[in-house]
């Protein structure tokens, strides 16, 4: 049993990020559930309240279950301090109002960068569908379903079988990073690099741009000061900081650097969902 303060599962799961793209969400009278696979098994975490438990399959044991729970959710993150250094206007106070308690989530490298790949000029009902197939597709079955896909499954196979998934443009990308990321590339070597240099490492890499990388570092290395940038997050920048001026990537990173520092990859999570919130993209 896990007792978690200041946390909403909902807003968490609901906020684009990777496990958005690929678990099971439920919640029925104030009780909530999410299923969810990895390399190495299932995991069932259920939350009613501030009172959290889990169940699992596969390769973990009750604690290692536990700390990828504590890991995947952030739960270990003081955060009211976060929201300390993000609140620095109103529109800010009033997006952690709407949406308290939503986490970023610290996910594995390979499974966020093929999640923020497939996501590319897509839409959240698109991506799910692919990334359910590539899952199916490819990934080892334990007890019947289908873990995630480890990138060397992924790496074997031919572009054609991958664009089966619906991948379409994005299968030649997809191959190409798991035949990265199950030979030359060193993705560990990406938690002990410096924010900047790590980003240029991943966009060395074909199909990974600025904003892919920004969003592999922010939810898959937990590099907070990632800010990811999509035509969205500029729209409700330009209307909430930049009184309606068009504005470049480069200023909107500048500024977001400027104004809320090492926590910036939080700031931009509440700017976006706020925005969607209140129409304002």
């Amino acid at each position: 049993m896990l007792i978690i303060k200041d946390f909403s599962l909902r807003h968490t799961i609901e906020s684009g990020q990777p496990l958005a793209f690929y678990s099971d969400y439920t919640r029925q009278h104030g009780k909530e559930e999410l299923r969810y696979v990895t390399q190495k098994g299932i995991i069932w975490f259920r939350l009613s309240g501030e009172r959290a438990d889990y169940t699992f399959e596969g390769e973990y044991t009750k604690s290692s279950a536990g700390e990828e729970i504590r890991r995947r959710f952030s739960i270990d993150e003081d955060i009211m301090h976060i929201y300390k250094s993000i609140s620095t206007d109103e529109f800010m106070a009033k997006a952690i109002k709407e949406f308290h308690g939503l986490r970023i989530t610290c996910n594995d490298p390979w499974e966020t960068a093929l999640c923020f790949v497939v996501s590319q000029f897509n839409n959240i009902k698109r991506i799910r569908g692919i990334m359910r197939n590539l899952i199916n597709e490819f990934g080892p079955v334990y007890d019947g379903i289908h873990l995630f896909p480890g990138p060397e499954q992924i790496a074997d196979s031919s572009t054609a079988r991958i664009r089966a998934c619906g991948t379409g443009f994005r299968d030649r990308y997809i191959k190409r990073l798991a035949e990265e990321f199950s030979s030359g590339f060193d993705a560990k070597r990406l938690y002990r690099m410096k924010y900047d240099d790590a980003k240029a490492k991943l966009m060395a890499l074909d199909g990974i741009g600025d904003k892919v990388a920004d969003c592999i570092l922010l939810f898959g290395y937990n590099k907070l000061e990632a800010f990811p940038i999509d035509v969205w997050v500029k729209r409700v920048m330009e209307k909430a900081y930049f009184n309606g001026r068009k504005t470049s990537m480069r200023q909107i990173h500048d500024f977001s650097a400027e104004r809320w520092g090492k926590y910036r990859g939080y700031a931009q999570q509440y700017i976006f969902w706020y925005g969607r919130e209140k129409r304002m993209i």
